[in-house]
């Protein structure tokens, strides 16, 4: 397999149109002020794009003579969905949405019996070049805007609100930022997506800071950065490997920022907000499973606040990776409890629809083939569960 090039500036494309959760409300009110409007309208706006509303005719607290003007003023479609599958009896949606511009992102939604998760993209595509994942291996297409994101997580919402999940009416209650890309490569547009969705309404959904986790696979400064933004957000960062050598080859980024620094910034993001964050581990047959590095990655951890999240990897068409067999992630989860590391077993969602890898894989997007496939994130718990228990957000 060809090795990528790492990439950290997104190719330039034409921007989405405006939308309303791309400005601050005040940028907002003023643009409904100029259409000749009173500035509230945008409040009614915001309202209705929050609920999952997208017809203008179902915004009857709006003059009829005005919807259409200013729902294409602020509420552009920016996601229209090329198609949906099902599994684990409609319980996990997996959506594939086409941009305005061609390019292809996933959201999946997955409901238990307890919450409903909302897997997002922040990226078309991904720069970070690592071998195992397809999405990777296809390259970054661009960053998708805070509208487009947030977009993805409003679908869900309403999705849950209306019913269309068995189950009945529900809400939305959690949602992770472990589909395509990386989000901390495009930081503006993921801090500006955590607001709306921590915001309350009209200009947010609500959520709590502890239901919202986003994933890095180490961008030191981006950690940083969200260190400082005094939200208490879950932190999961995907090491892989707990040694420099290895973890240069699987994760590329480690040749920029190296597994002492990551750790440290992980530290540093607990220090600050008191909050447990997750290590996430594809477990790969004889590359990264073996019991020496179970301890070693169990010495790098303890005693610190973190949680190791081990994903029994499922490896994509063509691929020569493949998933640690099951005596060897029972001996890699027995040393690292025997460390004193909480440590969880992803529980995996989807699989008739292709859907247990540890990240979203772009399996193949062209021609709207193949929609990657997703797997569950784990809880930041306290204490250990049984292998094979479930294990998500």
């Amino acid at each position: 397999m060809t090795a990528l090039p790492l990439v950290f500036d997104a190719p330039r494309r034409g921007k989405p149109p405006r939308h309303l959760a791309d400005l601050t409300r005040e940028e907002a009110r003023a643009v409904v002020a100029d259409l000749g409007q009173p500035a509230f309208r945008a409040d009614q706006l915001a309202r209705h794009f929050f609920r999952g509303v997208t017809d203008p005719a179902q915004m009857t607290d709006v003059p009829a003579a005005v919807r259409e003007t200013l729902s294409e003023a602020l509420l552009p479609g920016l996601l229209t969905p090329v198609r949906t599958l099902s599994a684990d009896g409609g319980r996990t949606r997996k959506t594939l949405w086409r941009l305005h511009d061609g390019a292809l992102v996933e959201s999946v939604l997955m409901r238990y019996p307890d919450r409903a998760t909302v897997c997002i993209s922040s990226q078309a595509g991904c720069g970070m070049a690592c071998p195992f994942c397809a999405t990777g291996q296809n390259g970054l297409t661009r960053n998708l805007s805070a509208a487009e994101i947030i977009g993805q997580a409003v679908a869900a919402s309403a999705a849950m609100a209306n019913g269309e999940v068995p189950g009945g009416p529900g809400r939305l209650s959690n949602v992770v930022f472990m589909g395509m890309g990386e989000p901390l490569a495009n930081y503006p547009r993921v801090r500006a997506t955590l607001r709306a969705l921590l915001g309350q309404a009209p200009y947010g959904l609500g959520l709590s800071q502890r239901s919202v986790t986003v994933s890095t696979v180490g961008l030191v400064p981006g950690i940083r950065k969200l260190t400082e933004e005094g939200m208490a957000v879950t932190l999961a960062v995907s090491l892989h490997a707990p040694d420099d050598e290895l973890r240069d080859t699987l994760v590329p980024i480690n040749t920029r920022w190296k597994v002492a620094e990551v750790v440290e910034a992980a530290d540093d993001y607990a220090a600050r907000t008191g909050r447990r964050y997750s290590v996430e581990y594809a477990l790969i047959r004889d590359v990264n499973d073996q019991p020496e590095r179970a301890d070693l990655l169990g010495r790098l951890l303890a005693g610190k606040l973190a949680h190791v999240n081990l994903i029994p990897l499922n490896p994509t068409p063509g691929s020569p990776w493949d998933a640690s067999p099951l005596p060897a992630q029972r001996e890699f989860v027995a040393r690292l409890r025997a460390a004193g590391v909480p440590t969880t077993v992803r529980d995996t969602r989807g699989q008739d629809i292709d859907g247990a890898c540890g990240q979203l894989a772009a399996a193949d997007l062209g021609d709207d083939a193949g929609v990657p496939a997703v797997a569950t994130p784990a809880p930041v718990l306290e204490a250990p569960v049984p292998l094979g228990a479930e294990a998500d957000a």
